[in-house]
């Protein structure tokens, strides 16, 4: 009986464990971002060609922002949206200044 429980527990622990970040994967070839209900940049990592513009589009009921590492800050509200336009190759990562903590994205600008 103790064996069974151990051995439960070692399973829960495991299956735990897989709910923290998610591993890394491949960028999403798209311009389109999505700010669904959910405290989150939908999809998170996307792959376009130099000269391309990227729109994020809110459809959460909060206000997000989509702020580069250049410093823009492009505030967005419920049901707005922002386009901003990638020229140069290069990866830019991306948070919302108001939920930092986990609402983090990142273009990947590759030359044409």
């Amino acid at each position: 009986m103790r064996l069974l429980v151990f051995s439960a527990a070692l399973v829960a622990l495991g299956l735990l464990a897989g709910c923290g970040q998610p591993a890394a994967s491949a960028p999403v070839r798209t311009n389109q971002v999505h700010l669904p209900p959910s405290y989150q940049f939908d999809p998170t990592l996307i792959q376009v060609a130099a000269g391309t513009s990227v729109t994020w589009t809110n459809n959460d009921h909060f206000t997000h922002s989509v702020n580069l590492q250049d410093g823009s800050d492009h505030v967005i509200r419920p049901g707005e949206n922002v386009s901003i336009l990638f020229d140069k190759a290069g990866e830019y990562s991306y948070l919302c200044t108001f939920h930092a903590q986990n609402m983090k994205g990142k273009v990947i600008v590759a030359t044409s």
